[in-house]
């Protein structure tokens, strides 16, 4: 796990290292522990490291391969690089490594561009060719790991994180209407290729593109899942092909050269996590679980879930309980942390989870996607029956944080765009072909496109922030592909995530798989007072946002007036949504 940056030319001139160097210190906190630039005429690739496999400097970055004419940048981890590596030496390849790294050269070497497709596990990566100058960009096929760019005429940047591309400089910061449209509608989700600034956009999951040495490019996307029923098997049959996948999926990503950790919230998903471990024989596994003061009546923890599995299980348990005198300064933090604005209180949660958990580990495994993937939330049973020529409107209606009527509104004028660009995406990405039903139309959209850039997304910004790596067994693709091909029906069954349910009995307890469903719980930011108010009410009066005016007063007057009352469609606050796009852009600068 790492982060990498780089700078491609296309007039004639040598690449900026400079401007990759400059890029390195936003980059730190992915790698802390060490740091390369490599450039080659028009091509300069930087490179932070976190040492997680091949501790040694045979394993360092940008990694070349004099002999193959190759030079690589790749934040990430390759689960099957260990049997990748014996095919590779069979046909001939040596290795002066122990590292994934090298696996990928050798990789390209042999299969090129689509070495993808041998690839188990979560990448971003950038490989350029000495000979011809032709660079490949990837980026793995559920988006775990970003991959951000800058483009200008006769040059390319590319970055893990949104701010090392602003700190390089030279960025066009002017903001994206469409994309403040979908952060306003879709629940601060915008989608690939878009980001909020108009300069910065994003390679999409599953996404390889090609760059000649004179500029022209082609993408292809080489991984897509198909909802549609293409096996025949009972109840019980798919329950236990869902336990053999996670199984898997569960033990691959204990690949590691350091120890590896579990995020244990309580919840079904992270639980049997820690019992698929438990059962495949790893013994004081170190386990975390976090909780936050109380709020307006609503509890701030689940340790009683999370310490029943911890004594079942008998792990190395740690709870990490947050009191105001964290919280506030966290909140800054995490913002500082985010590459693009993401609403969800979740992210303070993770960032201070990850602070801790730091001190502790190197890597964890976490149960972020299985919502997503086996139909966990509560708008996806509302989609059952719908007829799929009513599945956008339904959707909109369930998911959406406010109908375009709403919006127009409460965005300034000048900021609207002309028609509603949220429900037309969706509408778009319902349409083709591949998803038979509503609910597979909705679950095909979550997993490629709010699950990238919202939990995937703040997981990755929070944990590597801190140096963590951390993995999501739930999205392993070949799980994904199984829970595609799942009926709907198995899915919704028992108030959501069936399946995963009957695959869980009787090696989870059944007090944590029949709970109700429980969400990352922070109080301070579902219920906004004091000085986390008042942090949000100096970023809605600050002057660069009265200079902005994406919002119309009379509404941030109302929200300030009234903070907790207006919601989003799922219950968010209205007044953290703003402050918190706020709060990001005048923290970058802009």
């Amino acid at each position: 796990m790492c982060g990498i940056g780089g700078e491609l030319r296309f007039d004639g001139n040598a690449a900026d290292s400079d401007a990759v160097r400059r890029m390195l210190p936003h980059l730190a906190s992915r790698g802390p522990d060490g740091e390369g630039v490599w450039r080659r005429g028009p091509v300069a690739f930087g490179h932070r490291r976190l040492k997680i496999i091949d501790l040694s400097e045979a394993g360092a970055q940008p990694m070349t391969d004099e002999t193959l004419g190759l030079t690589l940048v790749f934040n990430g981890c390759i689960y099957n690089y260990r049997e990748l590596r014996e095919r590779l030496r069979g046909e001939g390849y040596r290795f002066v490594s122990t590292s994934d790294t090298e696996v990928i050269l050798k990789a390209y070497h042999r299969w090129g561009a689509d070495c993808v497709q041998h690839l188990l596990g979560m990448f971003a990566f950038a490989i350029v060719e000495h000979a011809t100058g032709t660079v490949t960009l990837a980026r793995d096929r559920l988006g775990i790991k970003p991959l951000y760019l800058a483009e200008t005429p006769g040059r390319l940047r590319f970055a893990s994180t949104l701010p090392a591309l602003l700190a390089a400089g030279d960025v066009d910061t002017s903001l994206d209407k469409v994309a403040l449209h979908h952060y306003m509608t879709f629940h601060s989700v915008v989608p690939a290729p878009r980001t909020i600034l108009n300069g910065v956009r994003k390679l999409p999951p599953a996404t390889v593109r090609t760059i000649q040495a004179d500029g022209s490019s082609d993408e292809r996307v080489y991984w897509q899942p198909t909802f549609e029923r293409t096996r025949s098997l009972s109840r019980e049959q798919w329950a236990e092909q869902v336990h053999d996948a996670l199984r898997t999926a569960v033990r691959r990503r204990m690949v590691a050269d350091v120890p590896v950790g579990v995020l244990l919230s309580g919840g079904l998903d992270s639980s049997y996590i820690v019992a698929l471990l438990a059962e495949q024989g790893q013994r004081g596994l170190t386990t975390f679980s976090i909780g936050f003061e109380a709020a307006a009546g609503e509890s701030g923890d689940e340790f009683a879930y999370s310490d029943l599995v911890a004594r079942k299980f008998s792990t190395d348990h740690h709870q990490i309980r947050i009191g105001r005198e964290r919280f506030l300064p966290a909140v800054q933090r995490t913002v500082a942390a985010m590459s693009e604005p993401m609403v969800s209180h979740d992210c303070v949660a993770f960032n201070l989870l990850s602070e801790d958990v730091s001190q502790h580990v190197t890597v964890v495994q976490s149960g972020q996607g299985a919502d997503e993937v086996l139909a966990g939330y509560s708008w996806y049973p509302p989609l059952s029956g719908v007829p799929r020529s009513a599945a956008v409107d339904a959707y909109a209606r369930e998911f959406f944080d406010r109908p375009h009527a709403t919006l127009a509104r409460q965005l300034s004028p000048d900021w609207l765009t002309d028609t509603d660009v949220s429900r037309e995406f969706v509408a778009a990405h319902f349409a083709r072909p591949g998803a038979v039903t509503a609910v597979d139309a909705a679950l095909r959209l979550d997993s490629q496109v709010m699950l990238v850039d919202d939990p995937v997304k703040r997981v990755d910004n929070m944990t590597m922030a801190w140096g963590l790596e951390a993995r999501v067994p739930f999205l392993d693709h070949e799980l994904v592909e199984l829970a595609a091909a799942c009926p709907p029906e198995l899915k919704l069954a028992q108030e959501g995530k069936g399946v995963l349910k009957d695959a869980a009995r009787g090696l989870v307890p059944d007090e944590v798989i029949d709970r109700p469903k429980g969400y990352f719980p922070v109080p301070a930011i579902r219920h906004l007072d004091g000085p986390i108010l008042e942090r949000v009410r100096d970023a809605l009066h600050a002057p660069a946002a009265r200079a902005r005016g994406l919002f119309r007063a009379e509404y941030v007057d109302a929200l300030l007036a009234d903070p907790n009352t207006a919601r989003t469609t799922l219950g968010a606050n209205q007044l953290w949504q703003l402050g918190l796009l706020e709060m990001w852009l005048q923290d970058k600068g802009i």
